[in-house]
């Protein structure tokens, strides 16, 4: 999948002006690229789409213009879209209620280690987290984490020929189990490989 470079971005000013289109473009894309694993957690498939709107509203929030900036942001979110061999996902852990998503992030520490996808007739593949920094401590784990799921070439194959996908959290104090990703998500996730 290709990388965003400056010409696929609008200045300020354009994006101003379409930034409502875009962003319902967005949010009807997006809705086939999340999957819910249990009541808490959700992941949240990435591709060149989701990132650019990431960047122009980061560019916008930011009233970020100047060329070596908008470089910085380029650099900051494109390792966060598919390389055609692999699927990555921004990991959320989501309570409504601060006080029990606090005492949640403290018993999940090590959460993002146990989140796996398996295509069918495959082992798991576990995912590689948070590989641009750390996010969990002694105390607690983030609610976000940046997830890559890499791929070999016998599961893209198997892709092909109509293989299903299901996922999985396994850690003492999460365990759920997606049985099947819904035939959307997979054909969406399909698409982001070579």
């Amino acid at each position: 999948m290709k990388k965003l470079e400056r010409s696929n971005l609008w200045s300020l000013e354009e994006y101003a002006e379409i930034r409502s289109d875009f962003k319902c473009k967005v949010i009807a894309h997006k809705q086939n690229r999340q999957l819910p694993i249990g009541p808490n957690a959700t992941i949240y498939f990435e591709d060149c789409l989701t990132i650019q709107y990431q960047i122009q509203e980061m560019l916008r929030i930011e009233r970020i213009f100047e060329a070596k900036a908008i470089e910085e942001e380029l650099d900051t979110y494109n390792p966060l879209i598919p390389d055609g061999s692999n699927w990555k996902a921004t990991f959320m852990i989501e309570f409504v209620d601060e006080t029990e998503r606090r005492k949640a992030l403290a018993k999940m520490r090590g959460i993002e280690d146990t989140i796996w996808l398996q295509v069918e007739g495959h082992d798991k593949i576990t995912s590689f987290a948070n590989e641009d920094m750390e996010r969990s401590n002694d105390d607690k784990t983030s609610a976000v984490h940046f997830l890559r799921f890499e791929l070999d070439e016998d599961m893209v194959a198997s892709l092909k020929k109509g293989a299903n996908i299901s996922a999985g959290i396994s850690h003492t104090e999460y365990r759920h189990i997606v049985d099947m990703v819904p035939d959307k998500t997979r054909k969406l996730l399909l698409e982001d490989l070579d």
